[in-house]
Protein backbone atom coordinates (compact mmCIF):
# COMPACT_ATOMS: atom_id res chain seq x y z
CA UNK A 1 0.00 0.00 0.00
CA UNK A 2 2.86 2.57 0.53
CA UNK A 3 5.01 1.43 -2.27
CA UNK A 4 1.27 2.13 -4.53
CA UNK A 5 1.15 5.57 -2.65
CA UNK A 6 5.02 6.61 -3.14
CA UNK A 7 4.27 5.73 -6.74
CA UNK A 8 1.00 7.62 -7.24
CA UNK A 9 2.68 10.72 -5.00
CA UNK A 10 6.11 10.22 -7.64
CA UNK A 11 3.10 10.64 -11.00
CA UNK A 12 1.40 12.97 -9.58
CA UNK A 13 4.42 15.20 -9.09
CA UNK A 14 5.70 14.57 -13.08
CA UNK A 15 2.16 15.07 -14.17
CA UNK A 16 2.32 18.87 -12.87
CA UNK A 17 5.04 19.03 -15.23
CA UNK A 18 3.97 17.45 -18.04
CA UNK A 19 0.74 17.12 -19.77
CA UNK A 20 -1.02 15.37 -22.53
CA UNK A 21 -1.63 17.92 -25.45
CA UNK A 22 -4.92 19.00 -26.30
CA UNK A 23 -4.44 18.14 -29.80
CA UNK A 24 -3.24 14.34 -28.88
CA UNK A 25 -6.91 14.10 -27.10
CA UNK A 26 -8.63 15.85 -29.78
CA UNK A 27 -7.14 13.20 -32.19
CA UNK A 28 -8.24 10.23 -29.98
CA UNK A 29 -11.92 11.68 -29.88
CA UNK A 30 -11.74 12.40 -33.73
CA UNK A 31 -10.77 8.28 -34.36
CA UNK A 32 -13.33 7.06 -32.04
CA UNK A 33 -16.22 9.07 -33.18
CA UNK A 34 -15.41 7.61 -36.64
CA UNK A 35 -16.35 3.77 -35.26
CA UNK A 36 -19.24 5.29 -33.47
CA UNK A 37 -20.57 6.97 -36.46
CA UNK A 38 -20.17 3.55 -38.20
CA UNK A 39 -21.54 1.25 -36.33
CA UNK A 40 -24.23 2.97 -34.62
CA UNK A 41 -25.99 5.30 -37.51
CA UNK A 42 -28.86 2.92 -37.72
CA UNK A 43 -30.51 3.36 -33.89
CA UNK A 44 -29.70 7.02 -34.43
CA UNK A 45 -32.21 6.80 -37.65
CA UNK A 46 -34.32 5.00 -35.50
CA UNK A 47 -33.92 7.42 -32.71
CA UNK A 48 -35.22 10.45 -35.21
CA UNK A 49 -37.70 8.62 -37.19
CA UNK A 50 -39.56 7.72 -33.36
CA UNK A 51 -39.47 11.38 -32.56
CA UNK A 52 -40.85 13.04 -35.35
CA UNK A 53 -43.85 10.38 -35.32
CA UNK A 54 -46.61 12.41 -34.43
CA UNK A 55 -49.30 9.78 -35.74
CA UNK A 56 -48.12 6.73 -34.01
CA UNK A 57 -47.34 4.87 -37.10
CA UNK A 58 -44.09 3.95 -35.66
CA UNK A 59 -45.17 0.94 -32.57
CA UNK A 60 -41.18 0.86 -30.90
CA UNK A 61 -37.79 0.59 -31.62
CA UNK A 62 -38.39 -3.28 -33.56
CA UNK A 63 -41.26 -2.28 -35.14
CA UNK A 64 -39.60 1.05 -36.58
CA UNK A 65 -36.38 -0.20 -37.95
CA UNK A 66 -38.35 -2.81 -39.50
CA UNK A 67 -41.01 -0.81 -41.08
CA UNK A 68 -38.01 1.50 -42.43
CA UNK A 69 -36.16 -1.50 -44.03
CA UNK A 70 -39.21 -3.18 -45.36
CA UNK A 71 -40.72 0.22 -47.07
CA UNK A 72 -37.76 1.78 -48.20
CA UNK A 73 -34.73 -1.45 -47.94
CA UNK A 74 -31.75 -1.54 -45.95
CA UNK A 75 -29.69 1.08 -47.28
CA UNK A 76 -32.31 3.83 -45.36
CA UNK A 77 -31.05 2.70 -42.06
CA UNK A 78 -27.66 4.52 -42.88
CA UNK A 79 -28.79 7.44 -43.88
CA UNK A 80 -27.78 10.79 -43.02
CA UNK A 81 -24.31 8.51 -42.53
CA UNK A 82 -22.28 11.21 -44.33
CA UNK A 83 -23.40 14.31 -42.64
CA UNK A 84 -23.50 11.93 -39.10
CA UNK A 85 -19.91 10.57 -39.62
CA UNK A 86 -18.28 13.94 -40.53
CA UNK A 87 -20.32 15.84 -37.43
CA UNK A 88 -18.92 13.23 -34.99
CA UNK A 89 -15.66 13.46 -36.33
CA UNK A 90 -15.36 17.21 -35.82
CA UNK A 91 -17.58 17.12 -32.09
CA UNK A 92 -15.36 14.79 -30.81
CA UNK A 93 -11.99 16.72 -31.68
CA UNK A 94 -13.43 19.54 -30.32
CA UNK A 95 -15.08 18.08 -27.53
CA UNK A 96 -11.71 16.49 -26.19
CA UNK A 97 -9.53 18.92 -27.24
CA UNK A 98 -11.49 22.01 -25.77
CA UNK A 99 -12.24 20.14 -23.03
CA UNK A 100 -8.57 19.19 -22.53
CA UNK A 101 -7.65 22.85 -22.33
CA UNK A 102 -10.16 24.58 -20.35
CA UNK A 103 -9.04 21.75 -17.73
CA UNK A 104 -5.64 22.85 -17.94
CA UNK A 105 -6.74 26.49 -17.24
CA UNK A 106 -8.75 25.41 -14.21
CA UNK A 107 -6.53 22.98 -12.58
CA UNK A 108 -4.58 24.13 -9.61
CA UNK A 109 -1.55 26.29 -9.80
CA UNK A 110 0.14 25.09 -7.37
CA UNK A 111 -0.71 20.98 -7.32
CA UNK A 112 -2.05 20.96 -10.93
CA UNK A 113 -4.73 18.44 -9.69
CA UNK A 114 -8.47 19.56 -11.25
CA UNK A 115 -11.64 19.82 -8.58
CA UNK A 116 -14.92 17.74 -9.90
CA UNK A 117 -16.26 21.32 -10.05
CA UNK A 118 -13.65 22.73 -11.94
CA UNK A 119 -14.10 18.84 -14.29
CA UNK A 120 -17.95 19.61 -14.62
CA UNK A 121 -17.49 23.39 -15.75
CA UNK A 122 -14.97 22.29 -18.38
CA UNK A 123 -17.31 19.46 -19.84
CA UNK A 124 -19.89 21.84 -19.93
CA UNK A 125 -17.85 24.69 -21.80
CA UNK A 126 -17.43 21.68 -23.65
CA UNK A 127 -20.57 20.75 -24.51
CA UNK A 128 -21.59 24.31 -25.22
CA UNK A 129 -18.67 24.78 -27.61
CA UNK A 130 -19.31 21.81 -29.75
CA UNK A 131 -23.05 22.53 -30.06
CA UNK A 132 -22.43 25.68 -31.33
CA UNK A 133 -19.75 25.24 -33.97
CA UNK A 134 -19.97 21.84 -34.76
CA UNK A 135 -23.36 19.88 -33.68
CA UNK A 136 -26.49 22.19 -34.89
CA UNK A 137 -25.85 22.67 -38.33
CA UNK A 138 -24.37 19.28 -39.03
CA UNK A 139 -27.70 17.72 -36.92
CA UNK A 140 -30.03 20.32 -39.27
CA UNK A 141 -28.90 18.64 -42.17
CA UNK A 142 -28.98 14.84 -40.59
CA UNK A 143 -32.44 15.21 -39.04
CA UNK A 144 -33.74 16.87 -42.73
CA UNK A 145 -32.02 13.72 -44.34
CA UNK A 146 -33.43 11.08 -42.11
CA UNK A 147 -37.10 12.62 -42.05
CA UNK A 148 -37.26 11.97 -45.99
CA UNK A 149 -39.15 8.83 -46.77
CA UNK A 150 -38.09 6.68 -49.48
CA UNK A 151 -34.98 6.27 -51.78
CA UNK A 152 -35.82 7.50 -55.39
CA UNK A 153 -33.83 10.65 -55.77
CA UNK A 154 -36.53 12.15 -57.83
CA UNK A 155 -38.90 12.01 -54.82
CA UNK A 156 -36.59 13.68 -52.42
CA UNK A 157 -36.39 17.41 -51.61
CA UNK A 158 -32.61 16.89 -50.30
CA UNK A 159 -30.61 15.03 -52.84
CA UNK A 160 -27.33 14.80 -50.12
CA UNK A 161 -25.40 16.74 -47.03
CA UNK A 162 -24.47 20.01 -49.34
CA UNK A 163 -27.49 19.98 -51.23
CA UNK A 164 -29.48 19.94 -48.05
CA UNK A 165 -27.34 22.70 -46.62
CA UNK A 166 -27.77 24.64 -49.88
CA UNK A 167 -31.39 24.27 -50.21
CA UNK A 168 -31.37 25.40 -46.14
CA UNK A 169 -29.46 28.75 -46.70
CA UNK A 170 -31.46 29.49 -49.84
CA UNK A 171 -34.90 29.23 -48.12
CA UNK A 172 -34.06 29.90 -44.57
CA UNK A 173 -31.04 31.86 -44.22
CA UNK A 174 -27.97 30.75 -42.96
CA UNK A 175 -28.89 30.92 -39.56
CA UNK A 176 -31.48 28.01 -40.41
CA UNK A 177 -28.70 25.92 -39.84
CA UNK A 178 -28.72 26.69 -36.63
CA UNK A 179 -32.34 25.80 -36.37
CA UNK A 180 -32.89 23.96 -31.94
CA UNK A 181 -29.28 25.36 -30.98
CA UNK A 182 -30.69 26.41 -27.90
CA UNK A 183 -32.14 22.83 -26.50
CA UNK A 184 -28.62 21.67 -28.14
CA UNK A 185 -26.52 23.69 -26.15
CA UNK A 186 -28.54 22.84 -23.11
CA UNK A 187 -28.32 19.45 -24.17
CA UNK A 188 -24.57 18.86 -25.03
CA UNK A 189 -23.28 21.27 -21.92
CA UNK A 190 -25.37 19.08 -19.97
CA UNK A 191 -23.91 16.04 -21.33
CA UNK A 192 -20.27 16.45 -21.29
CA UNK A 193 -20.19 18.02 -17.81
CA UNK A 194 -22.07 14.56 -16.54
CA UNK A 195 -20.07 12.26 -18.94
CA UNK A 196 -16.55 13.52 -18.67
CA UNK A 197 -16.83 13.94 -14.22
CA UNK A 198 -18.17 10.60 -14.25
CA UNK A 199 -16.09 9.16 -16.44
CA UNK A 200 -13.07 9.73 -14.57
CA UNK A 201 -15.11 8.90 -11.49
CA UNK A 202 -15.74 5.24 -12.85
CA UNK A 203 -11.88 4.61 -14.58
CA UNK A 204 -10.82 5.69 -10.36
CA UNK A 205 -13.76 3.21 -8.61
CA UNK A 206 -13.44 0.55 -11.07
CA UNK A 207 -10.00 0.14 -11.95
CA UNK A 208 -7.81 2.69 -9.70
CA UNK A 209 -7.15 4.61 -12.99
CA UNK A 210 -5.86 8.04 -12.31
CA UNK A 211 -5.67 10.74 -15.33
CA UNK A 212 -1.88 11.36 -15.71
CA UNK A 213 -0.64 8.44 -14.09
CA UNK A 214 0.85 6.26 -17.01
CA UNK A 215 -1.60 3.06 -16.48
CA UNK A 216 -3.50 2.11 -19.96
CA UNK A 217 -6.59 0.21 -19.36
CA UNK A 218 -7.55 -2.46 -21.42
CA UNK A 219 -9.91 -1.69 -24.04
CA UNK A 220 -13.08 -4.16 -22.41
CA UNK A 221 -12.34 -1.70 -19.01
CA UNK A 222 -12.46 1.58 -21.06
CA UNK A 223 -16.09 0.10 -22.49
CA UNK A 224 -17.17 -0.48 -19.35
CA UNK A 225 -16.40 3.01 -17.96
CA UNK A 226 -17.83 4.79 -21.09
CA UNK A 227 -20.84 3.05 -21.54
CA UNK A 228 -21.84 3.58 -17.57
CA UNK A 229 -20.63 7.55 -18.24
CA UNK A 230 -22.98 8.02 -21.04
CA UNK A 231 -26.25 6.53 -19.15
CA UNK A 232 -26.98 9.46 -16.83
CA UNK A 233 -27.11 12.47 -19.83
CA UNK A 234 -30.39 10.90 -21.77
CA UNK A 235 -32.24 10.40 -19.12
CA UNK A 236 -31.65 14.10 -17.77
CA UNK A 237 -31.52 15.78 -21.19
CA UNK A 238 -34.57 13.74 -23.01
CA UNK A 239 -36.58 17.36 -23.46
CA UNK A 240 -33.98 18.82 -24.90
CA UNK A 241 -33.16 16.47 -27.21
CA UNK A 242 -37.18 16.16 -28.52
CA UNK A 243 -37.62 19.75 -28.82
CA UNK A 244 -34.10 19.95 -30.56
CA UNK A 245 -35.38 17.23 -33.24
CA UNK A 246 -38.65 19.11 -34.13
CA UNK A 247 -37.16 22.71 -33.87
CA UNK A 248 -34.34 20.92 -36.55
CA UNK A 249 -37.07 19.31 -38.65
CA UNK A 250 -39.75 22.17 -39.49
CA UNK A 251 -38.68 24.17 -42.66
CA UNK A 252 -39.07 27.83 -42.75
CA UNK A 253 -39.88 27.28 -46.24
CA UNK A 254 -43.11 25.64 -45.55
CA UNK A 255 -45.10 28.08 -44.22
CA UNK A 256 -46.03 28.72 -40.85
CA UNK A 257 -43.61 27.27 -37.98
CA UNK A 258 -46.04 25.00 -35.35
CA UNK A 259 -42.81 25.66 -32.95
CA UNK A 260 -41.63 29.35 -31.98
CA UNK A 261 -38.70 28.12 -29.96
CA UNK A 262 -37.61 26.08 -26.86
CA UNK A 263 -39.59 26.74 -24.09
CA UNK A 264 -42.76 26.87 -27.03
CA UNK A 265 -42.22 23.81 -27.87
CA UNK A 266 -41.68 22.19 -24.68
CA UNK A 267 -44.95 23.28 -23.54
CA UNK A 268 -46.82 22.77 -26.69
CA UNK A 269 -45.65 18.90 -27.15
CA UNK A 270 -46.87 18.91 -23.24
CA UNK A 271 -50.26 20.23 -24.22
CA UNK A 272 -50.83 17.55 -27.16
CA UNK A 273 -48.78 14.50 -26.63
CA UNK A 274 -48.46 14.36 -23.00
CA UNK A 275 -45.36 14.17 -20.52
CA UNK A 276 -43.97 10.97 -21.95
CA UNK A 277 -43.77 12.47 -25.52
CA UNK A 278 -40.63 14.70 -24.15
CA UNK A 279 -38.74 11.46 -23.41
CA UNK A 280 -39.80 9.92 -26.91
CA UNK A 281 -36.94 8.17 -28.67
CA UNK A 282 -35.35 7.93 -24.88
CA UNK A 283 -34.58 3.77 -25.27
CA UNK A 284 -32.82 4.57 -29.07
CA UNK A 285 -30.65 7.09 -27.23
CA UNK A 286 -29.94 5.00 -24.48
CA UNK A 287 -28.66 2.36 -27.19
CA UNK A 288 -26.56 4.57 -29.06
CA UNK A 289 -25.11 6.61 -26.30
CA UNK A 290 -23.64 4.48 -24.07
CA UNK A 291 -22.23 2.06 -26.72
CA UNK A 292 -21.62 5.16 -28.70
CA UNK A 293 -19.34 6.38 -25.49
CA UNK A 294 -18.25 3.01 -24.90
CA UNK A 295 -16.68 2.75 -28.36
CA UNK A 296 -15.08 6.40 -28.58
CA UNK A 297 -13.15 5.89 -24.94
CA UNK A 298 -12.12 2.53 -26.00
CA UNK A 299 -10.38 3.83 -28.75
CA UNK A 300 -9.72 7.23 -27.07
CA UNK A 301 -8.10 5.54 -24.30
CA UNK A 302 -5.69 3.73 -25.97
CA UNK A 303 -4.17 6.52 -28.08
CA UNK A 304 -4.26 8.80 -24.74
CA UNK A 305 -2.40 6.46 -22.44
CA UNK A 306 0.15 5.14 -25.26
CA UNK A 307 1.29 8.67 -25.81
CA UNK A 308 1.39 9.12 -21.64
CA UNK A 309 3.87 6.33 -21.25
CA UNK A 310 5.83 6.69 -24.35
CA UNK A 311 6.18 10.99 -24.37
CA UNK A 312 5.65 11.55 -20.54
CA UNK A 313 7.80 9.03 -19.25
CA UNK A 314 10.99 7.56 -19.39
CA UNK A 315 9.67 3.65 -19.27
CA UNK A 316 6.20 2.30 -18.65
CA UNK A 317 4.72 1.85 -15.36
Amino acid sequence: MENQEARRSNTEQRSTKKSIPPYMKAISGSLGGVMEACCLQPIDVIKTRLQLDRSGAYKGIVNCGATVTRTEGVRALWKGLTPFATHLTLKYALRMGSNAVLQTAFKDSETGKLSNHARLISGFGAGVLEALVIVTPFEVVKIRLQQQKGLSPELLKYKGPVHCARMIIREEGLLGLWAGAAPTVMRNGTNQAAMFTAKNAFDIVLWNRHEGDGKVLQPWQSMVSGFLAGTAGPLCTGPFDVVKTRLMAQSRGAGELKYNGMFHAIKTIYAEEGLLALWKGLLPRLMRIPPGQAIVWAVADQIIGLYERRHLYDAPI
